[in-house]
């Protein structure tokens, strides 16, 4: 009352919305970054495996017969993974 600054100064209802705005923000990036590490991981094994098989004279890309095609998911038949159909028959 004297021109002096308040002690009772607090970030308020804005400051707790933009907190959770970045924590949010944060959280939805922490986990695009995990499944983007993950699929660096597969196609990585994928590659060492392909590696070891030219290696040991073996045909990589030639598997049991009825086995799945390399590089595709086998319960939708999608080469990329990501759950959509191609349109192409599944073999």
């Amino acid at each position: 009352m004297n021109g002096a600054p308040s002690a009772m100064v607090s970030p308020g209802l804005w400051g707790f919305v933009a907190f959770f705005v970045l924590a949010l923000a944060l959280y939805l990036l922490m986990r695009n970054m995990n499944a983007r590490m993950r699929r660096m991981s597969y196609a990585a094994q994928e590659r060492e495996r392909e590696a070891e098989a030219e290696l040991s004279g073996k045909d990589p890309g030639r598997g049991e017969p009825g086995a799945p095609e390399p590089g595709r998911d086998v319960d939708t038949g999608d080469a990329e993974g990501d759950g959509e159909q191609t349109g192409e028959p599944r073999t």
